[in-house]
């Protein structure tokens, strides 16, 4: 493994531990506080995950690009922005970091290292919501990247945001935090027997909205050099 490539792939890694962290620490931040009142509880999981997800792909985009999520590394590779081999090595990455952000969020709150989620996210509704989420979090991606993209991070954090609210899975829309939310019996956890159709529903949007947006905007048939934050040179 090269240096460059070292640097991307622990970037990765980075950005999705602290945004799986952010995920799991602020819903049981969130839940301790609320009183039981779990509007309040989604309320503080929503706006520190939209703020981190600012914050890591403004941090770690100029290195690696800020995928920070297999979806968008998966039509990424697709659409020939990164090569199959670098996809790979990314997606390990952001798995493994998900799993460590999720354990470093129990070792903050002082909970066990891993706990099963016994947290109930199944049926139809809710994984067509994923499907959803995640087919327009691809859609927002694509269009800011070829048409704004000095907004897309910003874009990015304000759709999934609002995604929280208008999805009955409250918009994982990410295959690497989905499982590490997994080992999280918590107020953002998910049982692991939920997770293969939420991945796949979620796999299914990124690449529905990657074929609609070849239509949409035929530039994105060129090569993409990265689908968020172009790597500065040399990174």
């Amino acid at each position: 493994m090269t240096q460059r490539l070292l640097r991307t792939v622990v970037s990765e890694f980075l950005g999705t531990g602290f945004l799986a962290a952010a995920v799991v620490g602020s819903g049981i931040m969130g839940e301790r506080l609320a009183g039981g009142n779990v509007a309040i509880a989604l309320l503080a999981n929503t706006i520190a995950t939209g703020a981190t997800l600012l914050v890591v792909i403004l941090t770690f985009g100029p290195i690696s690009g800020g995928h920070f999520n297999p979806a968008v590394t998966l039509v990424d590779a697709m659409e020939r922005g990164v090569p199959w081999t670098v996809a790979a090595c990314y997606i390990s990455a952001q798995c493994a970091g998900g799993i460590c952000g999720a354990i470093a969020a129990h070792l903050m709150f002082g909970l066990p290292i891993i706990s099963v989620s016994t947290h109930v996210r199944s049926g139809a509704a809710q994984t067509f919501s994923e499907f959803v989420a995640t087919f327009g979090l691809i859609c927002v991606i694509w269009g800011c990247a070829r048409q704004r993209s000095n907004l897309v991070a910003f874009a990015v954090a304000a759709y999934i945001t609002a995604a929280y609210w208008f999805t009955s899975s409250t918009s994982f829309a990410n295959p690497a935090v989905t499982i590490a939310r997994s080992l999280s019996d918590t107020f953002a956890g998910v049982r692991p027997v939920d997770v293969p159709p939420f991945v796949v529903a979620e796999l299914a949007g990124a690449i529905a909205a990657t074929f609609l947006f070849r239509w949409l905007v035929p530039r994105s048939l060129a090569r993409a050099e990265n689908i968020l934050i172009p790597p500065e040179p040399g990174a």
